[in-house]
């Protein structure tokens, strides 16, 4: 049956001059058939540069909304567009408003994992991968960073010359790794290194052996003369670890970190709007603008 879908789901690509991009988290078979695969900041990147008429999104809303903000021209369909991050709402206008009130000389700086809203609402966005020197490099010292209080933490911490305003968001599914499981894995193998997102509470990435963003994960695996690691990050990135280092061995936590929206993506969706176009991202030219701003300043500072 899935060599069927593959099959057509190739032969449409190549006819309707499609790029399919697919995160880390997303099933391993959708990532197999994916012309890139990355994180947030890396899919944003291609996006960006690739010269295909439509991009297939494989990943969650936020991530299509950026890929249309930065292309507009562009027709931008995503597999299910109920794939949704809960964090990427976790704060209001409101209190965004609220903080430029109360502080001057404030940088709003927005993770990418947020709505195309909150991102307008933003001087500059980052991802994992680049928050701390984007950070650093802004001539700001108040900086209200929002949605990811765990992120923010994280920042704040290697940032201490600035004053970190966190925000109280959380993705659940990092937050839900817990440092007691992580350190009975430790006690399965204790030759494993922990690396760890994040996004993931302060007791995790106190035990920590390595700290960074999901491509940041992989790229220390892959290099490292460790050939155990206790990966706390979502499970979905399981598949590029083994598929770069298969004579390695990986452990999760019992209560495994899986991303239910993520998991939505399925192949029978990727074929289905190859096949109809349907599930199209649409924003107004007024939001799409807004937004871009701090997507671009992110672009340029991230070089």
């Amino acid at each position: 049956m899935n060599t069927q879908i593959i099959k057509e789901i190739l032969k449409l690509k190549e006819e309707k001059n499609v790029v399919i991009l697919a995160h880390y988290y997303v099933p391993d078979e959708v990532q197999d058939i994916a012309d890139y695969i990355g994180d947030s900041y890396y899919l944003a990147k291609i996006a960006k540069s690739c010269e295909a008429d439509t991009i297939v999104f494989c990943g969650v809303r936020f991530m299509g909304e950026s890929a249309k903000i930065l292309n507009p021209e562009k027709k931008i369909l995503m597999p299910d567009l109920t794939a949704d991050c809960p964090m990427a709402h976790m704060v209001s206008l409101r209190e965004i408003e609220d903080m430029r009130n109360k502080y001057d000389d404030l940088a709003v700086v927005c993770y990418i994992n947020s709505t195309a809203q909150l991102k307008a609402s933003s001087d500059v966005c980052v991802t994992s991968s680049n928050a701390i020197s984007i950070v650093k490099s802004l001539p700001n010292n108040n900086i209200f960073f929002i949605p990811d209080k765990n992120l923010g933490k994280f920042i704040a911490d290697n940032v201490p010359e600035k004053n970190i305003i966190l925000n109280d968001g959380c993705c659940p599914i990092h937050a839900a790794i817990y440092a007691s499981e992580v350190m009975e894995e430790k006690a399965n193998h204790p030759n494993a290194l922990v690396l760890a997102h994040p996004e993931c509470e302060a007791d995790v990435l106190a035990i920590a052996d390595y700290i960074g963003s999901t491509s940041g994960i992989i790229s220390y695996a892959k290099t490292s003369t460790s050939d155990e690691f206790i990966i706390c990050t979502e499970d979905g990135v399981e598949f590029k670890l083994r598929s770069d280092s298969p004579n390695k061995k990986f452990y999760f936590t019992k209560t495994r970190p899986s991303c239910s929206n993520m998991k939505l993506n399925t192949l029978e969706k990727v074929l289905h709007v190859l096949q109809t176009e349907e599930n199209e991202v649409v924003l107004s030219k007024e939001m799409r603008e807004s937004a871009l701003a701090p997507l671009e300043k992110m672009l340029e500072l991230g070089k």
